[in-house]
């Protein structure tokens, strides 16, 4: 595994890695296929350890059955887990989506809330899943620490932070509230083309000359493989 920096890049060469980010990847958008913030507040939960492409072939089905909050409160488990199934942990994710729809239905008539304290008081929805549904549904100043965020932002130099929580308040403290939400998807696209796990691709990424991690490869590299 290729280590982290241990100390931040300064703080204006970390401004000038977002601006190149942002000019790389102009107005982004969240890959998950939603039409309103209730079918997007489901897909978000289900595509906890899932690829976004799997739930985009699994939520036309499931909203095609359950259109509203009200009718997937009212589904049985077992239907849903078998329309869910191919996401992964569907026992678990049927029980959150369920529940997170009950507490739509019962709480807020059917209508997905804007404001973080409520979103993340439904079932199954934590830090990261409101913070996409505020930026993403409802525009609202918000960024997302997702597995492609958190890496690609120790690699970049810009956080030394333990948790999602630290990184995100290191991310948001370079950028003005309104860039929050598309930071969070340069960042995830920037992991998904270039900055991959387990290793990156550094020859083809235009941060090379102001990135601290192709210098640790190089270095991690040359070093002596143990004997087994």
């Amino acid at each position: 595994m290729i280590p982290f920096p241990k100390k931040k890049v300064p703080r204006d060469v970390a401004l000038k890695d977002l601006r190149i980010l942002e000019r790389e990847y102009p107005n982004p958008t969240t890959a998950l296929q939603y039409r309103n913030p209730y079918e997007l507040l489901i897909a978000v939960i289900l595509s906890a350890q899932c690829t976004d492409e799997r739930v985009n072939m699994t939520t036309p089905a499931l909203f095609a059955r359950y259109p509203s909050p009200r009718d997937l409160a009212a589904a049985k488990p077992h239907d849903v887990e078998k329309l869910i199934k191919s996401c992964g942990f569907f026992r678990m994710k049927t029980k959150s989506i369920i529940g997170a729809a009950r507490a739509l239905a019962e709480q807020y008539d059917g209508v997905v809330p804007e404001q973080r304290e409520a979103l993340e008081a439904l079932p199954g929805v934590g830090r990261k899943t409101a913070s996409v549904v505020m930026a993403n549904a409802f525009a609202e100043p918000a960024l997302a620490v997702d597995t492609h965020v958190f890496r690609v932002s120790h690699r970049l130099g810009l956080t030394l932070g333990k948790t999602p929580r630290d990184v995100e308040d290191d991310l948001t403290a370079l950028l003005p509230k309104r860039k929050w939400g598309n930071a969070t998807h340069w960042l995830i696209l920037h992991g998904r083309k270039i900055c991959k796990a387990p290793v990156p691709r550094c020859g083809e990424c235009p941060l090379n000359s102001l990135c601290p991690t192709p210098a640790i490869i190089a270095r991690h590299r040359s070093l002596p493989r143990q004997p087994r």
